[in-house]
Parts: structure tokens; sequence; C-alpha cells
């Protein structure tokens, strides 16, 4: 197949084509960012790089089987601005233009969940609804993202029954474990409501004087979805250890800590945002982050993909990525 991957960031496309038994005989590619291109051109030195999506046009590509994308979510997701199609979200219609103009035989585009309104521009400029998959079914991390597609025949994968500690290393660098002082800072914050943290490796959040009280074991846990940056910081930053997420968010009234526990036994989405989010578990009676290699098997990504780079940017090329095998999935319908 002749392949144009819109906004490609690392070729996650490509490897779900390979991984769904889908040939490629042209992979043109468009990315502006030099990291994402540099990781992507180390695993597939053939790509064919075209760069800014804007400058795109029939003419350089000719005929093309199938388009994807993911196009700019920033302006749809709640963690953004929320200016719709007036912020970078708009580059969503380069998208359509180059089905207009190409008009492939298939075409998918990926998008966060957003407001309805928006949900149905998308739906009425492309002809198709969008279906809904959480990458919890796939893999041991909760994303849920709306896929618009004219592939036939895509319907809800089946749980592979994947979760975070699945996916886990054994042996880690210290420098992935939190320090002293970002553990005292958590549970400072915890004390200013009257909750208290014990690193006990079964139950790390032990006890909850305030406002309930949670002894959480270590059972089948997801993962939160992923961040794209995975460095230690403030702002809003859910922990998530042994399934219990503890938020520490900036109100009117100052930084409270809230407490939720997952039921669902997933991660949290791993997004591109920093400060956004922050996994980390509960390891070796202390807290350390994911890995990049544990990202990347979040995302159903080989072992290493992203190497190369410096882990900031791994992280965020991870995070800005697609769920390989909610991607090859959709694919195996081209068969």
């Amino acid at each position: 197949m002749k392949i144009l991957s819109l906004f490609d960031g690392i070729s996650c496309g490509r490897v779900a084509l390979e991984k769904a038994g889908i040939p490629v005989e042209v992979y043109y590619a468009s990315e502006i960012e030099k990291k994402p291109i540099e990781i992507a051109l180390k695993n597939y030195p053939d790509t064919i790089e075209l760069g800014d999506v804007t400058k795109i046009t029939k003419e350089m590509v000719g005929e093309i089987d199938l388009i994807i994308g993911g196009s700019p979510c920033q302006s749809f997701s709640n963690a953004g601005n929320r200016a719709g199609f007036d912020g970078k979200s708009g580059l969503f219609y380069e998208f359509v233009r180059l089905v207009n103009e190409v008009k492939p035989k298939y075409f998918l585009l990926e998008n966060v969940k957003m407001k309805q309104e928006w949900q149905d521009v998308i739906s009425n400029e492309l002809g198709v609804k969008p279906i809904e998959i959480n990458s919890a079914l796939v893999s041991g991390q909760n994303r849920k993202r709306l896929y618009w597609t004219n592939i036939p025949n895509v319907k809800q994968p089946e749980d592979k029954g994947i979760y975070l500690q699945n996916i886990l290393e054994e042996e880690v660098d210290e420098r992935y474990y939190l320090t002293d002082s970002q553990i005292k800072t958590i549970n400072r914050n915890f004390g200013s409501k009257g909750k208290t943290i014990n690193l006990d490796e079964n139950s790390l959040i032990e006890k909850i004087t305030y406002p309930s009280r949670i002894n959480q074991k270590m059972g089948k846990i997801k993962s939160p979805t992923l961040v794209a940056a995975m460095g230690m910081g403030g702002g809003n930053v859910p922990v998530i250890v042994n399934g219990a997420a503890i938020r520490n968010q900036q109100t009117k009234n100052g930084l409270e800590t809230q407490i939720n526990v997952r039921k669902d036994n997933k991660s949290n989405c791993v997004v591109p945002s920093y400060p956004a989010k922050l996994n980390c578990v509960a390891r070796n009676n202390n807290i350390r982050k994911l890995t990049e290699r544990e990202c990347e098997r979040l995302q159903t990504l080989p072992d290493d993909y992203t190497a190369g780079v410096s882990s900031t940017h791994r992280y965020k090329a991870i995070g800005n990525g697609w769920t390989v095998d909610v991607i090859a999935h959709i694919f195996s319908n081209l068969k």
C-alpha cells in the first residue's frame, strides 16, 4: 500500500501496519519536529519525510491508498485551552483538504474525546462517525480515543487482560526513583489535609484519614494515561501507585490533594504536556516514575523504539504517539 501519514510523529502508524501484516510500498510522512523525525528514520530509513502538512499537495504524493493522522488535540482536550478549531486543532482541516484532494481509498483520523459539537463537525467533514476505543483493551494503559475511518467492519478489540505490573521492569536505575525531598513534598501536602502515606510495597496508600479510609492492595492495576514528559515537579501531578491516583490540584483555595482510586485497574493516559500528569509506581519500598521502555510498552511499541534521543524527547514522543495495537486492530480490516 501507498501511505500518507499526516502529523506522523514517530511513525506509530508504520509500526501498526507492520503488526497487522499490511505491506508498505511507499510511506510518506508529514512531521516538523526534529526528534520524532529522527526516531522515525532510525526505525524506518525508507520513510519519505515531507515536512509541513500545509505545504503538501497531491502532486507531491500521487496516488495514495491510505491517509492516516492524529491531528493536534491541544485545543480539543480538557487539558488544553478549549479553543476548538480556532486553536492548533484547526489543523484538522489540512487532513480534510488532503483527503479531498488525494482521494485515497481509505483514511483514518484519531483524536481525543471532545465536545459533541466539535465531534459532529469532524464527522460531517469526513462523512463517518467515530468509534471510541480505550487502549486499556490491548495494553496496560487507560486511554480513550476517537477514531474516524472508512475502513470497514471496525469493532471493539478483545480485552487482552494486560495490566501495569505486566510491563514493569524488575531492575531500573536509581535516577527513576523520587528523592526524599519529593516524597516529603507529597507527604506534606497530604499532611495538611490529615492524610498520610506509608511506603509499603503491598499498600502504598495505607491510611487516609480524610475524607475516607482506603486500604488499596496491589491487585491488577492499569497504568494511567502516559505522559509525554515524565520529569518531576509541581503542578497537577497524579501519582499512581497500586491503583490509587493522588492528584495535587491548584484551586482558588490553594493546593488541594484529592484521592482517586481507579476501579478498572488501568493506568492513566500518557499525554505530551508537562507538568500535566505523572505516572509513578511503588517498587522496592520506594516510589519511582515509569522508565522510557515501560512507557513504550504501555503504547505497545517495541522496546527501545525511541532510543537514541534524550529521555525528555523520548517521553514526549511516546506520549504524543498512538497505542500501536489499537491502530493495528483497525488496520487488520484492510486485509
